[in-house]
């Protein structure tokens, strides 16, 4: 039997496949469940003697399901099997790589948004950046896509050499033009170590990319100390003494473990549904996820203020450059640019700065929240989710400024974790390319762009604002996201069918409006045809007068 949140119990058969869990009832009316193995993050087992037993399945996408099986053999079985499949590594054996489209692919989402294409809104004939294909077989940095963009006066020797000088061989490179020479770079942290090691070159790119009698910022998202006593394990900052117009600021973000610790007890507190008001808001403020929140979008809103009142170049960078850089760039992005708030746009980002930009998914997303913390690694994190509910908080805040709905969100969380598509596969671009998930998988961006399936994306809201938008990050400002954290805990049907109202009415409002510009239309060839045969009489004032 299964037990699942917001369901009747399902009493069926169960069959376990290769990639799926499946549950199908043995009812008049037929019911299914499809679980894939990679969205199981961990099976508690409690055996009832020779009777069988319960299994808790707890997922990535958070839920929680609860399998009773009869029989001690069978459930030993089920328990072990499972145990096996959601622990498969192997890339070329994950789903993805057996799935078959069975729909019509109308856009290859694997070409949808090649950097060529992509960085030709960076790139303007005759301008100071160029695009280099220094690391066009992924040797120079691996986590780097094979095209980047930088300043056109640094070679691409230069460029091998600030590879050696920057954590993963991340050299700083562009990710956003606002107005004017303003430049937004990102990188990870330079390879100063104990001993003040320099490297002219990329004194010389940062130097570059600065306009006459300019200053820029370059913004850490470690703490001060952190970053201090990185340079005894070989990282560090950059000293004022060799970057001197470019100003250091320290605005921490957790990373890492650190923010999974906070996830776990953020959801250890909500699937307590005993706890009373005061325990469970004890328990969300201990968990420290809307501080994180907080953290991240005070940074992001710094970043798009040097940017856009300050016109200064602004260069992010963490340790390595895969996680707080990444989230803060993308959200710099999305409150300056209004491109990142349309459908096409966000998905530009989500390519350009996470899956092209090398955000390890296959490492972070390897085990989640409800792994114990002795069987997870220090680099899983909910990275991700994060930048996901800090773009959710903006959308609360400025709901009409989105063409996608909230839902497209949660979609993009779930698939982020667990997939049928090769979106999200691997770690970086290099690694895709040598297991060919391009010509072996499906894009997402092929599936959700469909036009019977994108719709129930679109934000019916929407009016385009091409104004900066600036979050506010006071404590009342934020809000818990109830449709990824409380969904499984609290219905969220009436909700759903109230957006499902709302979509409802403005298709009739414009089903009307449409109506409306046809009638007039007709009234004013009827009033051109009536002047004509002298019914009416062309009004001197503009008005129609009977004749």
């Amino acid at each position: 039997m299964l037990h699942r949140p917001h369901h009747p119990v399902l009493d069926g058969t169960l069959c376990i496949t290769g990639h799926h869990l499946i549950v199908s009832s043995c009812d008049k009316e037929p019911q299914e469940l499809w679980l894939l193995h990679s969205n199981i993050d961990t099976v508690e087992r409690r055996q009832q003697g020779m009777t069988g037993g319960t299994l808790w399945l707890k997922c990535k996408d958070l839920r929680i399901l609860q399998l009773d099986v009869i029989g001690a053999d069978q459930f030993a079985k089920v328990a072990d099997t499972l145990e096996d499949l959601i622990r498969v590594e192997e890339p070329l054996l994950q789903y993805p790589f057996f799935y078959r489209a069975m729909y019509q692919i109308l856009e290859d989402g694997w070409t949808a948004f090649m950097p060529e294409s992509e960085f030709s809104r960076l790139v303007q004939p005759g301008d100071d950046w160029r695009i280099s294909y220094v690391n066009k077989d992924y040797k120079v940095c691996p986590s780097y896509p094979s095209a980047v963009v930088v300043p056109k006066n640094i070679e691409d020797n230069d460029l091998i050499a600030i590879a050696n000088f920057r954590q993963a061989s991340r050299f700083p490179v562009l990710a956003y033009r606002h107005e004017g020479t303003a430049v937004l770079l990102r990188s990870g942290q330079p390879l100063i170590t104990a001993n003040g090691k320099r490297c002219k070159e990329d004194e010389r790119l940062l130097n570059s990319v600065l306009a006459r009698d300019k200053r820029g910022y370059i913004i850490d998202t470690r703490t001060q100390n952190l970053a201090q006593s990185a340079k005894l394990r070989g990282g560090g900052y950059e000293p004022e003494l060799h970057y001197p117009n470019w100003r250091r600021v320290h605005k921490p973000i957790d990373r890492h473990h650190v923010l999974l610790d906070s996830l776990t007890k953020l959801m250890d507190g909500i699937n307590d549904t005993s706890s009373g008001t005061d325990k469970w808001l004890s328990r969300l403020e201990s968990s420290s996820w809307m501080n994180n929140i907080k953290e991240t979008l005070n940074c992001a809103c710094l970043v798009a203020q040097c940017l856009d009142q300050e016109g200064a170049s602004v260069l992010v960078h963490d340790t390595d450059g895969m996680d707080s850089t990444l989230q803060v760039t993308s959200l710099a992005q999305i409150i300056l640019n209004p491109d990142c708030r349309t459908v096409r746009g966000f998905e530009a980002l989500i390519e350009r700065e996470w899956i092209q930009g090398g955000h390890p998914f296959a490492t972070r997303h390897a085990r989640s929240c409800y792994t114990p913390s002795t069987q997870r690694s220090k680099i899983n994190s909910p990275t991700f989710l994060l930048f996901l509910d800090c773009v959710c908080q903006i959308h609360h805040q400025f709901s009409c400024s989105f063409e996608f709905a909230e839902n497209f969100l949660v979609m993009l969380f779930e698939h982020s974790y667990s997939s049928q598509f090769g979106t999200f596969l691997a770690n970086n671009e290099g690694e895709r390319r040598a297991m060919k998930a391009h010509e072996r998988t499906a894009s997402l961006w092929s599936f959700v762009n469909r036009p019977e399936v994108l719709p129930k994306y679109l934000n019916p809201m929407y009016e385009p604002n091409q104004r900066v938008i600036w979050p506010s990050v006071a404590p009342m400002s934020l809000q818990l996201w109830a449709s990824v954290f409380l969904r499984w805990v609290v219905d969220q049907g009436p909700q759903e069918a109230a957006w499902t109202i709302v979509r409802e009415l403005r298709e009739k409002e414009s089903s009307v409006r449409s109506q409306v510009a046809r009638l007039r239309r007709q009234l004013q060839d009827l009033e051109r045809e009536a002047v004509d045969v002298g019914i009416l009489t062309p009004p001197a004032t503009g008005e129609v007068e009977v004749a």
